[in-house]
């Protein structure tokens, strides 16, 4: 790995794009191997997420942000080739479609993320290069060099670079992963790769408002819409257009306004040409439908109710936990609506009280059940709700930001006081479906999660058809990419989209 140090420059430097931050992540995307040169677990986590994509969004189909971005992207149907959208028989623009299929993907907030610097959410990138990839002909193994490529580049902007601490929302770093992984899709040259990089992040940098308080539906949309932005970026590259340039390094550029100011400097680490790209067996996905952090929490949840015994005699729960855990999804974040019972699903996914004294009620989580106005509103869940609290610990802080991959730790220590002045005590580092926790997901939990969240929207027959072409995709021809679209019933998906409000389109 070579580490490229990353610095602000005035103008008058001129500073060669070369030495430019957006250069050498295109180099690294079009240097991508081929798949027959990929590393083999690399490809294969890469299947992986293909299908955990697919589980989300179809277990997503009826919701309604996922359906006002279907009938959006109904809007733009394709003249010539197209993309397909998840619950429709339509293909249309690509561009519409990654909006549409980022949507349904990312909505139930349950498909993979990866936590450093920054924080991301690395499958976001594959509907974008789905849609380009089936609208431009290409098969599956020019899909699977793409993903590993986007991987690639947003593992290392996410570890390296971090926004959250200037409140900018993390799909800056998506969406040049994703211009990058279009590029190695593409094959498009070095050059070009650079321009579309630019013109990716300097349209899709917003702040983290979209994360706080009263968390809306955008939470959904805003890695759709990075993805729709880094398809279209490419487009004018592709023709000739330039861009904001040095985007990272100049005086009024991203490091210099955005984020540290002129005196800023960043370590971004890139593989040397002809290393393997293994970054995304980095990454994770979730067991549970909730923000990552609470993963832990919910396996701890599940531990502690066999130890605690009635909830009623509770009378606190104190969840030592990160600074992010304490300040982004506890009650360090100081948002009042993380208690509030008549939340939006986007604020409860958001709140780890919530989410600890469900768990700790239910023994474990749904993705559905776990968020019912009716469930939230119970009174003895807002009860002992109330009665759960987070602080910040510096050793759960630096364990979290911990450079050893290993040994690095996204839960925390429950301290529950009952009654009768007994405590219990107990911690979990990571979820047990982390690559280090007590139960990582492979192959077979994949599937297994597909076919529960499958279940009654696609037929058995259907989710076979699915699972073949999906553990095949290496040999699939562009022209059957469509079989990466579990098949559903469209006319009722239809039928549901019918009865929205009608937009411009």
């Amino acid at each position: 790995m070579i580490d490229h140090q990353v610095r602000v420059h005035p103008s008058a430097d001129q500073l060669a794009r070369e030495d430019q931050l957006a250069w050498k992540l295109a180099a690294v995307a079009t240097g991508t191997p081929h798949v027959g040169e990929l590393d083999a677990e690399a490809a294969a986590m890469a299947v992986n997420r293909i299908i955990d994509n697919a589980s989300v969004a179809v277990a997503s189909l009826y919701r309604r942000p996922v359906a006002v971005a279907r009938a959006q992207a109904r809007a733009h149907q394709a003249t010539v080739a197209g993309s397909s959208v998840f619950g429709t028989g339509v293909r249309v623009s690509p561009e519409w479609a990654a909006w549409a299929n980022g949507t349904a993907v990312r909505e139930l907030d349950y498909h993979d993320t990866y936590l450093a610097a920054d924080y991301s959410h690395p499958g976001d990138n594959i509907p974008p290069l789905l849609a380009v990839a089936q609208h431009s002909g290409r098969g599956g193994a020019d899909l699977l060099r793409a993903v590993v490529a986007a991987y690639e580049i947003h593992v290392a902007l996410v570890k390296g670079i971090c926004l959250h601490e200037h409140r900018i929302d993390h799909v800056a770093h998506l969406s040049a992963a994703t211009a990058c992984g279009l590029g190695a899709l593409l094959e498009l040259d070095t050059p070009t790769v650079y321009q579309a990089v630019q013109q990716a992040v300097h349209t899709t940098t917003a702040t983290r408002q979209s994360r706080k308080g009263e968390i809306s539906s955008w939470k959904a949309y805003a890695p759709a819409f990075a993805g729709k932005v880094a398809i279209e970026a490419v487009d004018r590259a592709m023709r000739g257009e330039g861009s904001p340039s040095p985007i990272y390094e100049g005086e009024d550029g991203f490091l210099a306004w955005m984020l540290d100011g002129p005196e800023s400097s960043y370590t971004v680490r890139l593989p040397e040409p002809g290393e393997p790209r293994r970054a995304i067996l980095d990454t994770y996905t979730k067991e549970h439908s909730a923000e990552y952090q609470a993963q832990a929490i919910i396996d701890l949840a599940r531990r502690l109710r066999e130890k605690v015994g009635p909830l009623a005699a509770v009378r606190s729960v104190v969840l030592h936990t990160s600074h992010h855990t304490h300040h982004v999804i506890g009650s360090g974040a100081n948002d009042p609506q993380k208690y509030d019972p008549t939340a939006s699903r986007e604020t409860l996914d958001h709140s780890v009280p919530y989410i600890l004294a469900v768990a700790l009620e239910d023994g474990g989580w749904h993705h559905e059940r776990s968020y019912a106005p009716e469930r939230a509103r119970r009174p003895e869940t807002v009860a002992l709700w109330r009665r759960i609290s987070t602080v910040e610990d510096p050793e759960w802080t630096r364990r979290y930001h911990d450079p050893d991959p290993d040994r690095r730790a996204f839960g925390g220590r429950a301290v529950i006081t009952l009654d009768d002045g007994s405590v219990i005590e107990d911690e979990l580092a990571v979820a047990d479906a982390h690559p280090a926790g007590a139960r990582p997901f492979d192959r077979p939990a994949y599937v297994h999660k597909f076919r529960t969240l499958a279940e009654g929207v696609v037929t058995e027959a259907d989710q076979e058809r699915f699972l073949r072409a999906a553990e095949g995709a290496a040999g699939l021809t562009g022209a059957q990419l469509g079989g990466l679209f579990p098949s559903v019933d469209t006319e009722a998906v239809a039928a549901h989209d019918s009865r929205l409000p009608k937009g411009l389109f």
